[in-house]
């Protein structure tokens, strides 16, 4: 809410993160400064002002050299912020187009000690989190997966003719969707209100909750099934109760214990880190 630029990249926050898109027209709407909202990529109705750059990468590359008109108000911004949506760094070019975000963002740089100019907008519930406490991708192809778990993964499907013949699929979670309806064994999760849980929101903010009734059935909440699985498979997990579990989570993400305390992010790291790549 204190920005006075905003660059949009290949997101729609006002379908994309509503709450975020709600601040930025309150921006818009309430304070003293002249925000300047400019669009990369669709020219829709975001509920404010905007100013569409245009929709494609050789816009990015003008924005990148300076060329393009709004380069000089991105360079002159006091508190400039680009917000990038996720999608678009996971393109077959997304590589490429990280290299160029991240010389755009170099150009907008802040007067304010502690001004984070680069931020990338995740689509998908619960992945703040995991990348918090340190999930990566782990393999380029499923093609040759002998065993995979399906974490409540029901909105993206995995063709099955993309997985080997023997892959066996196991499926862990509550909705029972196309994830659970693809599996060679349906292990049932408790939905969020039948367990205890920590969540993160788009802001990195932690936030605990408690369960408003128990699963029905054979259902068990998640790290449960986890646990046992592990004690079958000879790898016994080291937690036998939520407060364990907790313990060994702050040892890994401290931040995730502090409910309600915005966590800073850096995505400069690893969009460095991805300039390495290829």
């Amino acid at each position: 809410e204190d920005a006075d630029l905003v660059l949009l990249i290949g997101t729609n926050p006002r379908f994309e993160a509503p709450i975020i898109n709600s601040r930025i027209r309150k921006t818009w709407r309430q304070s003293e400064i002249d925000l300047q909202v400019g669009v990369v990529g669709a020219d829709t109705d975001l509920t404010y002002p905007t100013t569409h750059l245009g929709n494609s990468v050789e816009t990015l590359l003008d924005l990148s050299n300076g060329y393009h008109p709004f380069s000089q108000k991105l360079k002159s911004a006091e508190r400039p912020l680009i917000i990038v949506g996720s999608s678009l760094l996971g393109r077959s070019d997304g590589v490429g187009l990280s290299q160029i975000i991240t010389k755009i963002a170099a150009q907008a740089k802040s007067t304010e000690p502690g001004w984070k100019s680069l931020n990338v907008l995740h689509r998908t519930a619960g992945q703040v989190a995991a990348l918090d406490l340190g999930y990566h991708p782990g393999t380029k192809s499923l093609a040759e997966v002998r065993l995979l778990f399906l974490m409540g993964a029901d909105s993206t499907p995995i063709p099955r003719s993309s997985l080997h013949p023997d892959c066996v699929v196991v499926y862990i979670g509550s909705h029972g969707d196309v994830g659970a309806a693809m599996a060679d064994v349906v292990l049932p999760g408790a939905a969020f209100t039948e367990k205890s849980g920590t969540y993160a929101n788009t802001e990195g903010r932690a936030q605990h909750t408690t369960k408003a009734t128990n699963p029905p059935g054979m259902a068990r909440e998640d790290w449960k099934i986890v646990r046992a699985l592990s004690e079958i498979a000879d790898v016994k997990l080291p937690y036998d109760t939520i407060q364990e579990l907790r313990g060994h989570m702050g040892a890994v993400a401290p931040h995730l214990l502090r409910a309600g305390e915005r966590e800073e992010a850096n995505f400069f790291a690893q969009a460095a880190e991805l300039s390495q790549m290829g």
